[in-house]
C-alpha cells in the first residue's frame, strides 16, 4: 500500500463517494431528502428503500423501476458527479462497485443511518454492515483459545425453518455482509443451503473456517457455487506440530493450509486468520510469509480475548500492553512493505498505522490499511473498535450479542426482530458513543478515540464493564497493572463476565 500522489491523481470511487455523502447530507435541509430517499417501496413483491432502487438504476443493475426511483436516480446522479469532480473522485471506479449488491445495501445503510441521527462520530447505523453468525457449536478441533468452547451442538440451535428466518430478518435490515462463523459452520448439513439463501438476497457471504473442509476441493467448488465470497482459514502458527498441538487435532494445519490454497486457487477473496497470542507473537515473518505463500490476499492478526475456552489459558496464551504494542508496530511496518495486506482486529492498530507511517496511513477498520485520502477524512467516522456499531453477532440459538468476543445478550431472534433489537438494544447505543467511555482507564479522554476506542470485548472480559479503558492498550497499563493485581484468581475474572453486565454496581473499581 504505498502512498498516493496527491494533485490530479483520480482517488478512490466509494471512500469519495462515502465522503461526499456525508459532507452533502450534514444538514437539516438535505436530511429531509435523505428521509424520503429512505422511504420504502415495493418492487417485483419486495420492499426496498427508495434510495436502494435509486443506486441500481445508477450503476446500470436495474432499468426497469418506477417513477419515483428513476426521478431519485437522477438527483442522486448529480449528487455524485459534484462530488467526484469537487474531490476528483473516480466516478466509474465507484459505478462499477456499485454494481455488487452488497455494496448497494451498505450505501443504504449509510443514507439511512445520516437521514435518522445526522453525522455522528462514529457514526451510527440503522443496520451493521456486518453479521458474524456463530452458526452451530458443532466442531472437529478443540482450540485453546475458542471463545465458544465449541464441540458438540447445543440442544437449542435453530432449525432449518428458523435459520431461513434469520436471513430473511437481516434482508429486511438491509445487512451487506454476513459471516458464518461458529463453533465449524462448513461441517454443518445446513450451511451450503444457508450460504446460497444469504446470497440470493445479495449479501456478500463469508465464512471463517479452520479450513478443513476446504482441502477438499469438491467441497471448497460447492461453496462458491452457492454464493461464497470470502474464505478465512485460521493458522496460528506457521510450524504444524504448534499449530496442531494448538488446536488439538494431529494434521489438521495440513488440511488448513491446503484449504485455504484452494480457495485461492478458485479465486475466492482469502484471509489467513491469526490469533495472537505468546505461543505465535515471535512468528509474525514466518506467518506473513506463509500467507503469501498460499496466495491468501491478507493475513489479519487477531486480538486474544481471554473468553470461553481461551478465560481458561487467559494467563499462558495473552501478551502484555508492552508486548502488544511492539508486535502491532511490527505489523504496521510490514504491512507497507509487503505484497499481502497485513490487518490486525486489535483498535489500536488504527493508531498504531497512524503513528508508524507519520500520518500518511490510516487503517480505520480491520478490512484496510492505505493512504487514500478520502478513507482518511472518514477515519473518524467508521473506525476503532466495532461491537455494537458497525457489527454484532449471533448465538447458535438466535441469540443477539454485540461481539462474538463480548456474548451478552441483547435480544432473541425466535422472539424480535433484528431490527428491533439493533435499534432499541441500550447495551448496543452504549457502544455508540464514545462519550460514554468511563472509569479508570484512558480510552475516555485518549485523542485517538475515535479511530480506536479501546477494545470494548478486552475492557468487559478483563473488568465486567464494556466502557472502561481497554486493559490491552499500551496507554492503559496502569490499569492492566491494576487489574491483573485484582484477578488474581481464573474464578473472579469468571464471575465479572458473568454477572457484572447485568449490574453497573458490580463493575471493576
Amino acid at each position: 500500500m504505498g502512498s498516493m500522489a496527491m494533485g490530479k491523481e483520480k482517488r478512490g470511487g466509494m471512500s469519495t463517494l462515502l465522503l461526499g455523502i456525508r459532507m452533502f447530507f450534514n444538514n437539516p435541509l438535505s436530511r429531509v431528502i435523505l428521509r424520503a430517499l429512505s422511504h420504502e417501496i415495493e418492487v417485483n413483491g419486495r420492499r426496498q428503500a427508495i434510495v436502494y432502487k435509486a443506486l441500481e438504476l445508477y450503476a446500470g443493475v436495474d432499468t426497469t423501476s418506477c417513477f419515483t426511483a428513476r426521478f431519485a436516480s437522477h438527483l442522486m446522479k448529480g449528487i455524485i458527479k459534484f462530488f467526484m469532480v469537487l474531490a476528483s473522485g473516480n466516478e466509474e471506479e465507484a459505478r462499477n462497485a456499485l454494481r455488487d449488491p452488497a455494496l448497494i445495501r451498505g450505501l443504504t445503510v449509510v443514507f439511512q443511518g445520516l437521514a435518522l441521527y445526522g453525522a455522528t462520530v462514529p457514526q451510527k447505523l440503522p443496520a451493521p454492515f456486518q453479521v458474524v453468525w456463530n452458526f452451530t457449536n458443532m466442531c472437529n478441533l478443540a482450540c485453546k483459545h475458542c471463545y465458544q468452547r465449541a464441540g458438540r451442538a447445543l440442544p437449542n440451535e435453530l432449525n432449518y425453518e428458523e435459520k431461513l428466518r434469520v436471513i430473511e430478518q437481516l434482508d429486511k435490515a438491509n445487512v451487506p455482509s454476513l459471516a458464518f462463523s461458529g463453533g465449524e459452520p462448513t461441517i454443518h448439513p445446513h450451511f451450503l443451503d444457508m450460504v446460497y439463501e444469504a446470497s440470493r438476497r445479495g449479501m456478500y457471504v463469508s465464512v471463517a473456517t479452520n479450513g478443513m473442509r476446504f482441502a477438499d476441493i469438491k467441497f471448497a467448488e460447492k461453496a462458491k457455487k452457492a454464493g461464497l465470497r470470502y474464505v478465512e482459514v485460521s493458522i496460528d502458527s506457521a510450524d504444524p506440530k504448534k499449530h496442531d498441538e494448538f488446536r488439538g487435532i494431529v494434521g489438521c494445519w495440513e488440511k488448513a493450509v491446503k484449504g485455504l490454497k484452494n480457495a485461492a486457487k478458485l479465486g475466492l477473496s482469502t484471509g489467513m486468520a491469526v490469533t495472537l497470542t505468546r505461543m505465535n507473537v515471535d512468528e509474525v515473518n514466518d506467518l506473513i510469509n506463509l500467507a503469501e505463500d498460499v496466495g491468501a490476499n491478507r493475513i489479519i492478526f487477531f486480538n486474544f480475548i481471554p473468553v470461553g475456552r481461551g478465560l481458561e489459558n487467559a494467563e499462558e496464551l495473552d501478551l502484555n500492553p508492552l508486548e502488544r504494542e511492539r508486535v502491532l508496530r511490527k505489523l504496521a511496518r510490514e504491512n507497507s512493505k509487503r505484497k499481502i495486506e497485513v490487518l490486525s482486529t486489535a483498535p489500536q492498530y488504527g493508531r498504531i498505522v497512524l503513528q508508524v507511517s507519520r500520518g500518511q496511513e490510516i487503517s480505520p477498520t480491520h478490512f484496510y490499511v492505505g493512504s487514500d485520502p478520502a478513507v482518511r477524512a472518514l477515519t473518524e467516522y467508521i473506525g476503532g473498535c466495532g461491537a455494537g456499531r458497525i457489527y454484532c453477532g449471533i448465538q447458535p440459538d438466535g441469540t443477539v450479542i454485540p461481539c462474538v468476543f463480548m456474548p451478552i445478550p441483547v435480544g432473541s431472534l425466535r422472539k424480535e426482530t433484528f431490527w428491533s433489537i439493533w435499534i432499541t438494544s441500550q447495551l448496543m447505543q452504549d457502544l455508540r458513543d464514545r462519550e460514554k467511555l468511563r472509569g479508570n482507564g484512558f480510552c475516555k479522554k485518549c485523542p485517538y478515540k475515535y479511530i480506536c476506542g479501546g477494545c470494548r470485548a478486552r475492557a468487559y472480559a478483563y473488568t465486567g464493564d464494556y466502557l472502561e479503558g481497554d486493559p490491552g492498550c499500551f496507554y492503559n497499563i496502569i490499569l492492566w497493572k491494576k487489574v491483573k493485581e485484582k484477578l488474581r484468581s481464573l474464578k473472579n475474572l469468571e464471575s465479572l463476565q458473568t454477572t457484572s453486565w447485568q449490574s453497573p454496581n458490580l463493575v471493576f473499581k
